[in-house]
């Protein structure tokens, strides 16, 4: 079959998705609640990696194997975020920090903040859009490539169902999980989102640009580890939870899971 390239996605998903975060940027200076804009850019990428699969050009059945690959995750950590945002009333203590640190000058920090946001989207899109313009991969990469991805789609919903567990438990306000997956690493959820990454350039071998796929797992680890991922959810833990993290940081891997030092 012919592949005609349609890379049409990449300009119509920054137009669809500024307005969005700028619509939730606005409603966030009202309820001054920031948390809601993890839920639009899981729910974001998920939308927009199934578009990316209907404006392709590539092998149908490769638009319809990425396009549902993006709507489970990406849905499933939206699906999750929700329910953990819409049942908590309080600011996630990250974004509450920021709009403290911030002072007077708070809504035009969440405003740079949202239009990041909106641009990831377009960024973490961009393996569905190459993988849409391509042909089938050979049948021991597209196996490999999902078999990545199933493996990392369980690992991290296993963790965030086992840290949800744990905070529903009375008696755990202010203790670190140390139950499961987080026994072996600090952040699995994170890991898991990583390693999902290694999936895509195998379903993008025979797509143009494909070979550029391999540098999203590097993107995703800087990101993770250095910028918008741990730094922050380490600092909060430290000023929510204190001597317990700082125990539980002495003891326990920070991202690639291992056994846990005595």
């Amino acid at each position: 079959m012919s592949i005609v390239e349609d890379y049409t996605a990449l300009w119509v998903i920054p137009l669809l998705m500024l307005p969005i975060f700028l619509i939730g940027w606005l409603v966030q200076l009202k309820k001054k609640n920031a948390s809601w804009v993890d839920v639009i850019w899981a729910l974001g990428v998920a939308v927009c990696g199934g578009l990316a699969a209907v404006l392709g050009g590539g092998d149908p059945a490769l638009r319809m194997l990425i396009g549902a690959i993006y709507l489970v995750w990406f849905g499933r950590l939206g699906w999750h975020l929700l329910t953990r945002v819409a049942g908590d009333e309080h600011e996630d203590g990250r974004y509450a920090h920021m709009r403290d640190w911030a002072g007077a000058k708070a809504p035009w920090l969440f405003l740079l903040f949202y239009i990041m946001q909106a641009s990831w989207v377009s960024i973490f899109t961009l393996p569905a859009v190459v993988v849409a313009n391509g042909a089938l991969p050979p049948f021991w990469a597209l196996i490999v490539g999902l078999l990545i991805i199933v493996i990392a789609w369980v690992g991290e919903s296993l963790a965030d169902r086992q840290l949800a567990a744990f905070k529903r438990e009375s008696g755990n306000s202010g203790k670190t999980c140390r139950k499961g997956l987080w026994r072996y690493s600090r952040h699995p959820n994170y890991f898991f989102e990583w390693l999902q990454w290694f999936g895509y350039p195998l379903l993008g071998l025979q797509a143009a640009y494909g070979d550029l796929l391999w540098l999203a797992p590097l993107i995703v680890f800087v990101f993770l580890y250095y910028v918008t991922g741990i730094p922050f959810t380490e600092r909060q833990a430290i000023r929510s939870r204190g001597d317990d993290y700082r125990q539980y940081q002495r003891t326990t891997s920070m991202f690639f899971p291992w056994r846990p030092k005595t």
